[in-house]
């Protein structure tokens, strides 16, 4: 896939990474994902990005308040983040943090929706987003995981433009498949929470793509994190959700590979 440059609007545009210790997180993730990084940007409080094979990929960041999670974040690109804002409050979502400039790379927004989950919203100014994705080492997918699937449906429909995929070969029981207004190609997909995981909250999983499973779970494990599920087969490839050796959950998706012809 050619580099990116431009987002449609609901469109995942990047991802960053809240850790407690910004040095130990570049260690995992630079040995994992074959990611380098620059220096941090010291006036956005040390947020670091990351690039694979010189093409930005994703962000660490020091956690700035120990209260904060230690988790993955996602944005979405709009352009204008003003109406995205009032959307948000009309559709039944609450501002966490209203739109403010960061520098000039862009503006930032941080909201959240009915169920709770947590998303940023991306107005783009130097700063475009992925410059590389749906390759080794870059993003490739998300996931939205609901306690009321119908109520987070509609709000990204509204919000975004969502579009679900009920009869897609992707789509199943409990999930449905998502795409953006014109396109072909589905962007993620929401998945229903069930009574089995009460305690579990309404939340985003950002996946990479790797091109060896296998040896990504070995060399997560061996590096301190663990698997939390999988790997195994979904509609996209193996997948497996794992956290870091700080806390900071999210997936990781091999190739699909082609069916072996019969004999």
């Amino acid at each position: 896939m050619t580099a990116m440059t431009a987002f449609p609007e609901g469109a995942p545009c990047w991802v960053d990474a809240m850790l407690p210790d910004l040095g130990a997180g570049k260690r995992f993730y630079g040995e994992l994902f074959g990611w380098t990084f620059d220096e941090g940007a010291a006036e956005f409080g040390g947020y670091t990005v990351a690039f694979r094979d010189g093409r930005k990929a994703a962000a660490l960041m020091p956690r700035p308040d120990p209260s904060m999670p230690v988790s993955w974040g996602i944005s979405f690109a709009t352009p204008d983040i003003a109406r995205t804002e009032q959307t948000v409050i009309r559709s039944g979502g609450r501002i966490v943090c209203a739109p403010m400039p960061v520098g000039d790379l862009g503006t930032l927004m941080v909201a959240t929706d009915p169920g709770g989950a947590v998303f940023n919203v991306w107005q783009a100014g130097t700063h475009r987003g992925f410059e590389i994705s749906g390759e080794p080492g870059g993003y490739v997918w998300m996931g939205l995981s609901a306690r009321l699937p119908h109520t987070a449906d509609a709000f990204y429909a509204e919000v975004f433009g969502f579009t679900g995929v009920r009869d897609g070969p992707s789509a199943a029981p409990g999930r449905l498949p998502w795409r953006l207004p014109g396109a072909d190609r589905e962007i993620g997909c929401r998945v229903a929470l069930g009574p089995d995981r009460p305690d579990v909250p309404d939340h985003f999983t950002v996946c990479f793509l790797t091109d060896a499973m296998d040896e990504t779970v070995r060399t997560a494990t061996a590096l301190g994190g663990t698997v939390t599920g999988g790997p195994h087969s979904s509609p996209g490839g193996p997948f497996a959700v794992l956290r870091d050796n700080q806390g900071a959950t999210f997936g990781v998706m091999a190739p699909k590979q082609p069916a072996r012809p019969q004999n």
